[in-house]
């Protein structure tokens, strides 16, 4: 039996997890803590007298509560093909408060996340529940309705996904990751083609989420993400170095108030990717004064 001082406990206990599970699989922030907040309803009014593991209940929960987000997020969408970036988790430069520590647990990068947001709904939850918080295919397959084979069968399809879209591996090295930003940011200011070539992988890919009244721009290799950046040169006189998503990144400011979130991927010393969220709705929130 379990006491309402009890479940308090426990649930704040799984509070970072659950969170973490939840941005995993929603790729949104507010999102997230909507679905946790969910899964504390349910379980004040749940009978979980006869649970011995709830932790991994309120993890099960919490997963259901999301793919049910996820699935309504496809219905509402007038585009099926509608693409969006996910909420960064911005932070100052010298590193992050605890709780994005937590949210972040296990170094999710932003790459990763765009990586997973193109993934089906099912596919998604297999592979964040197993791959990410070794939950146990059995447990996975009761939330999703399916068996455990067909289970194991979606984290496989989506890990093979996930390897083939990521590419390498990013730097782990953070001093590295920020002298190729710098790089980046020098010569984009300078209007230096060469040397924005130069500090770009020659596959890199830019994609850029300016919000619902503008469309999606994705661009793709050294010469034309080198275009574009001199050609918004002026724009890189309000950059501030920021951590996003714990890697290394950029804020654009001006006048306080943000107006664009740059998320870098860097691997053996070159940017592999940028990813570019202006959507004003989505970062007018940040605290430019605690972030610079």
């Amino acid at each position: 039996m379990h006491d309402n001082e009890s479940l308090t406990a426990v649930f704040e206990a799984h509070r970072g997890r659950l969170r973490a599970v939840a941005y995993r699989m929603l790729g949104s922030v507010s999102e997230a803590d909507d679905a946790v907040q969910e899964a504390w309803l349910r379980l004040n009014r749940a009978d979980t007298g006869d649970v011995v593991n709830l932790g991994g209940w309120l993890t099960t929960v919490v997963a259901r509560v999301c793919l049910n987000m996820l699935r309504s997020r496809e219905t509402r969408r007038e585009e099926p093909l509608e693409e969006r970036l996910p909420d960064p988790v911005v932070s100052r430069a010298d590193g992050m408060d605890p709780e994005q520590e937590a949210l972040l647990a296990d170094s999710v990068g932003f790459a990763l996340l765009v990586v997973l947001q193109r993934l089906e709904p099912t596919e998604r939850l297999a592979f964040v529940l197993h791959d990410m918080f070794a939950v146990p295919f059995d447990e996975i397959a009761a939330v999703i309705g399916r068996t455990s084979a067909a289970t194991r069968q979606l984290a496989s399809r989506a890990r093979r996904r996930v390897r083939g879209a990521a590419g390498e591996r990013p730097d782990p090295d953070l001093s590295r990751q920020r002298a190729a930003v710098e790089a980046f940011l020098a010569a984009a200011r300078d209007g230096d083609f060469e040397a924005l070539v130069a500090v770009l992988h020659p596959d890199v890919e830019l994609r850029a989420d300016s919000g619902p009244v503008m469309p999606w721009n994705e661009l793709r290799g050294a010469i034309t993400v080198a275009e574009q950046a001199v050609m918004f040169r002026k724009m890189y006189d309000y950059a501030f170095p920021v951590l996003v998503n714990g890697a290394a990144g950029v804020l654009l400011a001006r006048n306080g108030r943000a107006f664009t979130v740059g998320a870098l991927t860097v691997v053996d010393g070159r940017i592999r990717s940028v990813d570019i969220l202006a959507d004003p709705a989505r970062v007018a929130h940040l605290d430019v004064a605690a972030l610079t």
